[in-house]
């Protein structure tokens, strides 16, 4: 479990490093299929906590000053 830990940090800075939009648009893609397929088979109670982590992101964000 540790080498596959291992193995999608290192992908993950790959990506992060990649200055190629192309690329980075399909990961997004892919991303969000991911999260759509995983919430498919969550349990319906798990789902309301999950909204409030990803609401409590989303105001994080929004304090954010963006560098521009």
């Amino acid at each position: 479990m540790l080498r596959f830990c291992w193995r999608v940090s290192l992908r993950a800075s790959d990506l992060w490093k990649d200055r190629k939009g192309q690329d980075m648009i399909e990961y997004a893609l892919l991303a969000a299929a991911l999260v759509v397929i995983v919430a498919g088979y969550l349990p319906q109670d798990v789902m309301p906590m999950v909204s409030n982590v990803f609401s409590k992101i989303s105001s994080a964000l929004a304090k954010t000053p963006t560098g521009s």
